[in-house]
């Protein structure tokens, strides 16, 4: 899916999913032909736990140790 069907499910602006790409918390797996990038259903869960991380207003720093904990 592109980023503007991303940001419908999830409820995020697509400015806010560029910030976070930019922060390296969510990565597009892949571009289209025409350099969209492309997100699946792993982007939706990551985002959406984003989400749940910065509603309990956890820092970004906290969200990306998080993420590395659950990487590892």
């Amino acid at each position: 899916m592109k980023i503007g069907e991303l940001a419908k499910l999830t409820g995020c602006s697509v400015q806010t999913i560029r910030y976070y790409e930019k922060e390296k918390l969510l990565k597009s797996k892949t571009r289209s032909e025409g350099n969209f990038r492309l997100y699946d259903a792993s982007a939706v869960e990551q985002l959406m736990f984003i989400k749940h991380c910065r509603s309990l207003d956890l820092a970004l720093s906290e969200v990306r140790q998080l993420i590395e904990l659950n990487q590892s």
